[in-house]
């Protein structure tokens, strides 16, 4: 399943927010060894402050095995802010029918489920659940920075990058910013190639204000 969080049900999922930071701090510190904000065990930095929907896997058991941040890009964005030089001197997107994704992250266990492609199949409900997001949102597009190895899983995954400019070592990594389609019938190659029968994403409803 892969939980919608927004602004107004932050109290309600405090507990899955803080699992969620941890995985972070697993993929980001841990892992790949980024010089990212840490608290803790927590990872978290100044785009969380921002109050952006948040999209989080969670297993049958329960777990937290994934997640992704969303941001408006009328809004500060991590683009704007802090990868400018992959925009190689065009304008920051701001459109309020695009938005920004960060902070793409899978801690999953041995034997997790993969699909014909070699591609993990929580990878695909990522995926799947983002462009859904865009779609409830009237939204056309997503943008994003990423890294060579994450454009070719997504050129894979029927759901392909198109660069705003040519990538660049940042680091020790090559990262390309660029845009994400969102649409139907982007939805429908990515389910496809991921084998989803339907939706994934799950929204609690907020009640009106009395």
């Amino acid at each position: 399943m892969i939980q919608l969080i927004t602004a107004p049900c932050y109290d309600e999922f405090a507990d899955t927010l803080v699992r969620m930071h941890q995985l972070r701090y697993r993929v980001f510190r841990e892992r790949l060894g980024w010089e990212v904000c840490v608290s803790g065990d927590l990872e978290a930095d100044e785009f969380d402050s921002l109050n952006p929907a948040y999209l989080v896997l969670i297993a049958e058991n329960g777990s937290v095995q994934g997640s992704v941040r969303l941001l408006p890009s009328i809004g500060p964005t991590m683009l704007g802010a802090t990868f400018s030089a992959l925009l190689a001197g065009q304008s920051m997107p701001s459109s309020s029918s695009i938005w920004e994704s960060s902070r793409f992250a899978l801690d999953l266990p041995p034997g997790t489920p993969k699909s014909p492609n070699g591609i993990a199949c929580a990878t695909y409900k990522l995926f799947a659940g983002m462009i859904e997001f865009g779609l409830s949102r009237q939204l056309t597009d997503i943008v994003t920075v990423t890294d060579a190895r994450m454009e070719r899983i997504l050129r894979r995954a029927k759901w392909p990058l198109r660069r705003i400019a040519e990538p660049r070592q940042l680091g020790n990594t090559v990262a390309v910013a660029g845009y994400l389609e969102v649409s139907s019938e982007a939805l429908a190659r990515v389910r496809d190639a991921g084998d989803l029968p339907g939706p994934v994403l799950w929204a609690p409803v907020i009640p009106a204000a009395a």
